[in-house]
């Protein structure tokens, strides 16, 4: 049998170590914040700034994701981060966050063809979770080994 993707492997590791389900837990948590964040500067913006459901969600998104690169770094992933805010992990974060805005905004537009716009946003927000935690867990986030030479 061919062996695992990395990615795969390390994500049925991590479940199997039960640390990926509470970090999820916390993640959520961090997110339902975020989500207020979110929905309140999306529906401010397409209130007052534009009628573009792409722009005000970018807007949106753009506060989000700073609050959650800051939240999370103290709280869910606190121990691969160190509790240091970095500019070089914000920019992964916030980079990794653009999956997670491209399939939260292809999901609002596709969904409030269907749905009204609170529910197409409530569809969003779920799609992007699932991406983000992904892509924070087993990607941004992950535990890295020091160099031999880091006395860190």
């Amino acid at each position: 049998m061919a062996p695992l993707p990395p990615l795969l492997d390390r994500a049925l590791n991590a479940w199997h170590k039960r640390g990926a389900a509470l970090k999820a837990m916390s993640f959520g948590a961090i997110g339902v914040v975020n989500t207020a964040i979110d929905a309140s500067i999306f529906f401010l913006a397409l209130a007052t700034i534009t009628t573009s459901l792409v722009a005000a969600n970018v807007l949106a998104w753009l506060v989000a994701v700073s609050c959650s690169y800051v939240m999370n770094t103290f709280i869910t992933f606190a121990r691969e981060s160190g509790r240091k805010l970095r500019w070089r992990d914000y920019g992964a974060f916030a980079a990794s966050g653009i999956a997670g805005v491209v399939a939260n905004t292809t999901v609002l537009v596709i969904a409030a063809q269907f749905m009204p716009v609170w529910a197409a946003k409530g569809c969003a927000i779920l799609v992007s979770f699932l991406v983000n935690f992904s892509l924070s867990h087993f990607v941004v986030f992950r535990k890295r080994e020091r160099p031999a030479d880091d006395i860190r």
